[in-house]
């Protein structure tokens, strides 16, 4: 009996002794092939599109991570131009509140208000003191005038204003006219330019109303958009420099006809529409895919809209202030 036990003890010690000589020589064989694959795998050329799958991530992943400077190098850089009056304090103080409210991710939005030089003691000192606070007031060197070169004069302003040899280039991909009495949501109109071209666009609601082909007639004065190589070539032309009065907005529309300007356009209808009273052709209800709204012409118009978008829907709890 005891021969037989210890027979069966040496045969099982034997055979863990074998299979674990068996996992080692198995274990020494994959190590090899997985060596052998990695180096296969290095010495593997990348076909076309895994090299440009390779150079994009990588060129990601260094912009987010070491250089935020990359990263706004791509953001969208536009300037809205509301032109407006001298006298118009309160106004600007207003609009002020609600654009310095919003937010624009993938975008750089500079708002100035825009007008021509001051003929008063009052607007002398009043307006000096917002821009030694604010610095967003344009004074075009013009008399005062809606439909008699002062959007021209704006416009063919901007290059020699803001070109700068020491800041990227252009200063601005895309200009914008605006009237004080439209409403634009910032990250909305941001998102509707994302796929737009930078060069040769001419960007509004189409007038008349009823069209929906923006290279029929013109974009209206309630807030269009340029890129910025038209705003070049409105100081460079002779076209908008001898066809200055007249309706602005339509005159701006007879100058890319006639220069065979503006390639590409977008029709930013019905995103961009007229405060829904009193109903006309160009009016809708308020509906949440806005851009901008129009014709907001008294405070209760603004409120309505305001409240609409929820546009305090940020404010911050705190102890200083209840509204409920």
């Amino acid at each position: 009996m005891k021969t037989t036990k210890t027979t069966d003890r040496r045969g099982f010690i034997l055979s863990s002794l074998f299979f674990f000589c068996c996992l080692c020589v198995l274990a020494s064989i994959n190590e090899v092939r997985f060596d052998t694959l990695l180096k296969l795998g290095r010495c593997t050329p990348l076909n076309d599109n895994q090299i440009l799958s390779f150079k994009t991530n990588s060129s990601t992943s260094s912009s987010s991570s070491t250089n935020d400077d990359d990263n706004n190098k791509n953001d969208i850089r536009i300037l809205i131009g509301i032109l407006t009056l001298p006298d118009q304090y309160q106004k600007r103080h207003f609009l002020r509140l609600i654009y310095g409210t919003q937010s624009t991710p993938g975008a750089t939005i500079d708002v100035k208000f825009v007008f021509c030089n001051l003929t008063k003691e009052d607007q002398k000192v009043l307006v000096a003191l917002e821009i030694m606070r604010y610095d967003d007031i344009i004074i075009l060197n013009c008399r005062e005038n809606m439909n008699k070169g002062k959007t021209y004069t704006y416009f063919s302003s901007l290059p020699e204003m803001l070109n700068d040899t020491n800041k990227p280039y252009p200063p601005y991909h895309y200009v914008m006219k605006a009237d004080d009495d439209t409403y634009f949501r910032l990250e909305s109109l941001v998102e509707s330019l994302k796929p737009a071209p930078r060069e040769d666009l001419y960007y509004g609601y189409v007038i008349p109303c009823p069209s929906m082909d923006p290279f029929r007639n013109y974009m209206s004065g309630m807030g269009y958009l340029v890129s910025w190589d038209l705003a070049e070539w409105i100081r460079e032309s002779e076209i908008p420099r001898n066809h200055v009065e007249g309706p602005e907005d339509k005159i701006f529309g007879d100058w890319i006809r006639e220069g065979h300007r503006a390639k590409n356009r977008v029709n930013a209808k019905w995103s961009m529409y007229n405060f829904p009273e009193p109903r006309t052709g160009c009016t809708h209800e308020l509906w949440p895919d806005t851009i901008a709204v129009h014709l907001l012409k008294n405070q209760e118009k603004w409120i309505r809209t305001l409240k609409y978008f929820n546009v305090t829907d940020n404010l911050k709890p705190s102890k200083l202030y209840h509204i409920p």
